[in-house]
């Protein structure tokens, strides 16, 4: 089974559209009444469900992930085109061949986009 993150979210169909888009992946369902927006599996096997709730999110995450990208450009500028950000505009993060930039989806979600260091697999642990 493949593991699931969940994310809060004041207003889901933005966030739909954002996380869809940016992992290349479809819903998979959808119930009551939208409160809770499931996913499809990324390449990494990571699903992420959507959960409405009524307040804004506050200070930052305790935890995030890291979505594998096989480079960083590209998909920084999708990003940002789907209304998300860099939060450290100019800054990639490099460690020993690894290489990521901090995200946000647009209700301020972080995430990293990260690229793996040549001739490791997504199974490699990552270093930051």
């Amino acid at each position: 089974m493949p593991a699931y993150i969940v994310l809060d979210t004041r207003d889901p169909e933005p966030l739909v559209e954002f996380w869809t888009q940016i992992q290349d992946v479809e819903v998979l369902l959808s119930y009551d009444d939208g409160r809770y927006t499931a996913l499809g599996p990324n390449r990494e096997g990571l699903m992420v469900v959507l959960q409405r709730v009524p307040e804004a999110k506050a200070g930052k995450n305790r935890a995030h992930f890291d979505l594998v990208v096989d480079d960083l450009d590209g998909p920084t500028a999708k990003v940002e085109e789907l209304g998300g950000s860099w939060l450290e505009p100019g800054m990639t993060h490099r460690l020993e061949g690894f290489s990521w930039r901090c995200m946000a989806d647009p209700e301020g979600n972080e995430f990293c986009l990260y690229l793996m260091a040549p001739g490791l697999d997504n199974d490699a642990p990552l270093p930051h």
